[in-house]
């Protein structure tokens, strides 16, 4: 069984809900309550997606992490 290792994305909305998403795989969203539950679900999506891709047989493309940065823009 080959491992993986993608960054996730994980925001809080105005709720308190936490929220994971997975750029490196399409699709691959999931939220919770909890940021414990959160991460049990985002490998499941995740393992979800790995097996829709392998079963497409798309490659699993792995993009480099470089960082994450906030930014304010005024509109």
């Amino acid at each position: 069984m080959k491992s993986y290792q993608f960054p996730i994305i994980v925001t809080q909305d105005e709720d308190g809900m936490y929220m994971a998403r997975v750029p490196d795989l399409r699709g691959c969203h999931t939220q919770a309550k909890t940021l414990s539950e959160l991460y049990k679900r985002i490998e499941e999506a995740m393992e979800l997606c790995l097996e829709v891709e392998k079963k497409r047989k798309q490659p699993i493309v792995l993009l480099k992490f470089i960082g994450v940065q906030q930014l304010e823009v005024s509109v």
